[in-house]
């Protein structure tokens, strides 16, 4: 494996996030508070090192440009960016709805969390379209 591989990785990490949080979605709305609690871990855990991953591998390998012409190229410059920007509003998004949630202040939690959830779920699943864009549909070049 090399550093190469990250952006596979980090497709399957945001995709396992995601099944995640729709687990755990699922499971509170079905009063399920253990499992959720369980998913929730989880999907944190994986999207933090999604975030190491990721961080790696533009360290190393820099940034690759999207291949794509015509109409395309504005559908993934236009997912990129609500992708780009969500995924920075989501990160404050996560730890304060992990906080509330580990100080037992419920209501608070909830009330944020209508909004982590949504938010997050989009990263998550726009994180794997942008790299299927940029990796499988329009690989082109190296860099």
């Amino acid at each position: 494996m090399s550093v190469y591989d990250l952006p596979a990785v980090n497709a399957c990490l945001n995709t396992l996030a995601a099944i995640l949080l729709g687990l755990g979605f699922y499971f509170i709305k079905n009063k399920q508070i253990d499992r959720h609690k369980i998913c929730m871990i989880s999907a944190f855990a994986v999207s933090a090192l999604f975030l190491v991953c990721y961080l790696i591998y533009h360290y190393f390998a820099g940034s690759k440009h999207f291949q794509g012409e015509g109409f395309v190229r504005y559908v993934y410059f236009t997912i990129l960016l609500t992708h780009t920007i969500l995924a920075v509003v989501n990160l404050p998004l996560v730890l304060v709805t992990f906080y509330r949630a580990y100080k037992q202040e419920w209501m608070r939690h909830r009330k944020i969390a209508r909004w982590t959830f949504p938010i997050w779920m989009y990263v998550s699943v726009t994180g794997v379209i942008v790299y299927l864009m940029l990796y499988q549909l329009f690989p082109g070049g190296a860099t």
